[in-house]
């Protein structure tokens, strides 16, 4: 992505959360997370090419954490695990309770529900609640290595964001991963490393000072390896959803979250005229306040509204007025057992933040 000097480079511009937060970046965590309770209620295999949410996310905390290492590393890591650990055990309390009273008979790998270093087990009934738990268990890795991926990065900053997609590449063509948890955590994390990295880059102003027609080029060619690697793919993978083929993710999310990485940086984009607008912005802080809290309860309210609208269907009224047929129906009982969920608990983030708990922030 053209050339640079070797070293750590200090942003030119205004840093991320140098004071006041940055509503660029709140609003795209916000609209990533959107779109994860969409993709998860409709299935849509082309939502992640609109908008890939998790390599959004993670270069997003790779910003965040680059500039947290500003301090002593181990006081980061601490203080990252411990806001991330509390609302996963309060959340993981009620799925392994329900999962107890449907007949899961738990072995030692339950020790991933205290620390998921690796994929939580469980049993049918619940995995599609537990099944998202992957994002936590990768973001948790990446926090633990970062220390060590931060130092390496500023070696030489440019050659090794280019040389994170290897792993991936290599997973895909040249070395079988295994088909255990230990793999699956490898290839997520070979997955996603390159833009976690390239949170690293943006929070040390590496983007800004490379040439727009280098990143456009080299983006766009991201992206068309990416889609077309899906697309000619699918009938090995049975669909040309990203999520389900590492290597088009992995190419798809670097092209898209540089883009968007890069025009912050060179743009200086901050969406500061979203207070103008004060229910969106209202809606963008909440979703950033309680960003755990929504990952890990929207499967759970999703779940949860279909039996609540096959009670409805028992009112005559319901059943003639209202769509209950209609998956946008689910979709916005759905949105209404999350508010409740934020409501009721939400908290648990503010607790785990060492602040004052709120209903809402």
């Amino acid at each position: 992505m053209g050339a640079h000097s070797k070293g750590a480079v200090r942003p030119a511009g205004p840093a991320v959360g140098s004071g006041a937060r940055d509503r660029y970046f709140d609003t795209l965590r916000a609209a990533a997370l959107i779109r994860v309770v969409t993709y998860h209620a409709f299935g849509w295999p082309w939502a992640g090419m609109v908008f890939p949410s998790m390599g959004i996310m993670f270069a997003l905390a790779g910003t965040l954490m680059a500039k947290s290492l500003e301090r002593p590393a181990l006081v980061v890591v601490k203080s990252r695990i411990r806001r991330l650990l509390p609302p996963f055990w309060f959340w993981g309390f009620f799925v392994v309770a329900a999962m107890l009273v449907h007949d899961w008979m738990p072995g030692w790998r339950i020790v991933y529900w205290i620390v998921p270093l690796g994929d939580p087990p469980g049993n049918a009934w619940g995995m599609q609640a537990y099944e998202i738990l992957w994002y936590l268990r990768t973001y948790l890795w990446f926090v633990l290595l970062s220390p060590l991926l931060l130092r390496v990065f500023r070696l030489a900053p440019l050659p090794v964001l280019l040389l994170s997609l290897v792993p991936v590449v290599v997973f895909e063509f040249a070395w079988q991963s295994p088909g255990d948890r230990l793999g699956s955590a490898l290839i997520d994390l070979a997955t996603y490393l390159f833009c976690w990295l390239l949170g690293f880059a943006h929070r040390d102003g590496v983007l800004q000072q490379l040439k727009p027609a280098v990143v456009v080029v080299l983006s766009l060619a991201a992206l068309g390896y990416g889609g077309w690697y899906a697309v000619a793919h699918q009938a090995d993978y049975g669909t040309y959803d990203l999520d389900e083929i590492p290597l088009a993710q992995a190419f798809w999310s670097a092209g898209f979250v540089t883009l968007l990485m890069w025009a912050k940086s060179r743009c200086r984009i901050d969406f500061e005229g979203l207070a103008g607008f004060r229910r969106l912005d209202r809606i963008v802080t909440v979703f950033n306040a309680r960003a755990v809290t929504v990952y890990l309860w929207h499967q759970i309210a999703l779940i949860l509204a279909v039996p609540l609208i096959d009670q409805l269907w028992k009112v005559p009224a319901f059943e003639v007025y209202l769509p209950l047929e209609s998956q946008w129906f689910l979709f916005g009982v759905g949105w209404v057992l999350i508010a409740g969920f934020v409501l009721l608990c939400g908290w648990v983030e503010d607790v785990a933040a060492r602040r004052k708990p709120r209903l809402l922030p």
